[in-house]
């Protein structure tokens, strides 16, 4: 079941693309997030859509807002792959236990062993305020999460 519009995010910390543990709950009081579920790093979709957060990193990514992207990839492969594409947000390993972050948000796909592509902005105070899950296959909209963010304040 995935975490639903309303409630308190499920804290977690896991290791960046940098191996240093960041924990959800370290932007309480301090920044909305912008969580992205992803299935696999250097896949076309995946780093198009990436690649678009990038794009819009001054308000994906700033004073009042962090984004954070998780897949079920070692962060020796998000290492890589950051450096490759150039992103400068943080990417999240939930490579092990295999996918348990992925898990408690509802997006683990169990026959692939991946995220699907959800996404969830939580507020300030760790509230869940926007989610949505699309398929393997089918891009999100990076248009909704600035409308989102703008309505947090």
């Amino acid at each position: 079941m995935s975490v639903e519009v309303g409630q308190q995010a499920p804290d977690f910390t896991l290791a960046s693309q940098h191996g240093e543990p960041i924990s959800l709950s370290s932007f309480r009081g301090e920044k909305n997030v912008v969580l992205i579920f992803f299935p696999w790093a250097f896949s076309g979709i995946c780093t198009g859509e990436l690649c678009e957060i990038s794009d819009r990193i001054d308000s994906l990514d700033n004073d009042h807002t962090v984004t954070l992207a998780v897949s079920c990839d070692p962060k020796f492969a998000l290492r890589i792959f950051a450096e490759r594409e150039g992103y400068t947000f943080t990417l999240l390993s939930d490579h092990w236990p295999h996918g348990a972050v992925t898990q408690a948000y509802g997006v683990f796909n169990d026959d692939l062993g991946v995220g699907y592509r959800g996404t969830f902005i939580i507020d300030k105070d760790g509230v869940v305020r926007y989610s949505v899950m699309n398929g393997i296959g089918d891009a999100r909209d990076p248009d909704e999460y600035e409308k989102v963010l703008a309505s947090l304040g």
